[in-house]
């Protein structure tokens, strides 16, 4: 009977561990994600005519109109182009801003 009782809190104690890694992994990994998931959702269904925005194929253009979960993008001057509506990644704004912090020049003194 007593060693029972060992085996049962020797089960417990080896899934210890486990119980922590997967822990971990939530609030460092799976939370953020989750986070940013819903931000992106937000700010897709708030795409309005006229922002200009960068798809996640790097394409640049201002919303011409929104047709449901499609989105016409003018790239240039009377060219415009269908995309879906979940392509659009960020607001060129915020993609510029992006990129000048990560491709800011290094300064030698």
């Amino acid at each position: 009977m007593q060693n029972f009782i060992f085996l049962q809190a020797d089960a417990i104690t080896s899934l210890f561990p486990l119980l922590l890694i997967f822990v971990v992994f939530w609030f460092f990994i799976l939370r953020p994600q989750m986070k940013k998931q819903k931000e992106q959702g937000r700010f897709v269904n708030q795409l309005a005519k006229g922002q200009e925005v960068v798809t996640s194929s790097g394409i640049i253009g201002r919303i011409n109109r929104i047709d449901g979960e499609i989105v016409y993008l003018e790239i240039a001057n009377k060219t415009i182009v269908k995309v879906v509506r979940s392509a659009i990644s960020k607001e060129m704004t915020e993609a510029v801003d992006k990129y000048k912090t990560d491709n800011s020049p290094i300064q030698v003194s």
